[in-house]
């Protein structure tokens, strides 16, 4: 009878303690993860901007990434920070409680350059586009006459990518640069619509005339507005 209660009491103690108790959560603990939960909202918010290539409310933030509104702000106004200091070619910039991310204006030229290669827009496109973006507001007969039957085609295309808005007129339309046009150029818009920092001279229009003229060999560029 000894010896079994001797055995008993030898098992009893060779058992495992089935209760472990928990590793204590310390502060330093709570901080590491709010420190990872923190990184990980960055990245999405990163990614959303990144993505998106245009400005984006806080409404649109939210529904890509799942983040507290108030904790956005927080998160962007960090994001800002970290781009300012950091030896970088992008920033974030914001417009009407809206932000997105862009190229740092000391490298807009290199974007500008992409922005109006031949694969995007050609020679002819692009000086369509000149003129309507120097005498914009203008009517759509106005540049058809500078830029011939062929612009109408230019027009369309840029009505389609949002570059430019167009509304009835009378017979024709008036065209002026849409808010995607100053984003897609980076350009900055003044308050009459205009381009800040660039004008046209004469010599400029002259010239722009001159290539249409080149261009406009053929009998049927007559000029006829398009209903």
């Amino acid at each position: 009878m000894e010896k079994e209660e001797n055995q008993q009491q030898k098992n009893e103690e060779n058992q495992e303690p089935t209760n472990q108790p928990s590793p204590a959560i310390t502060s330093e603990t709570i901080q590491e993860i709010d420190e990872s939960n923190e990184i990980e909202n960055l990245k999405k918010i990163e990614a959303a901007f990144f993505l998106s290539a245009r400005y984006l409310s806080i409404n649109e933030l939210v529904l890509l990434t799942d983040i507290n509104p108030l904790m956005l702000k927080e998160l962007i106004e960090k994001l800002i920070e970290k781009y300012n200091k950091e030896e970088s070619g992008i920033e974030i910039i914001s417009k009407e409680k809206m932000w997105k991310m862009d190229v740092k204006q000391e490298y807009i030229h290199m974007v500008n350059k992409l922005a109006t290669g031949t694969s995007e827009f050609t020679k002819s496109e692009q000086e369509t586009l000149a003129v309507i973006a120097y005498k914009q507001p203008v009517k759509q007969s106005v540049i058809i006459k500078i830029r011939g039957n062929k612009s109408y085609d230019h027009v369309k295309k840029f009505i389609e990518v949002g570059l430019i808005q167009a509304k009835k007129a009378g017979h024709t339309k008036e065209l002026k640069l849409s808010d995607d046009f100053f984003d897609y150029f980076h350009l900055t818009k003044k308050e009459d619509g205009s381009i800040v920092g660039i004008e046209m001279n004469e010599s400029d229009e002259q010239q722009l005339e001159n290539n249409s003229e080149k261009e406009n060999t053929t009998p049927e560029n007559n000029n006829i507005e398009k209903p």
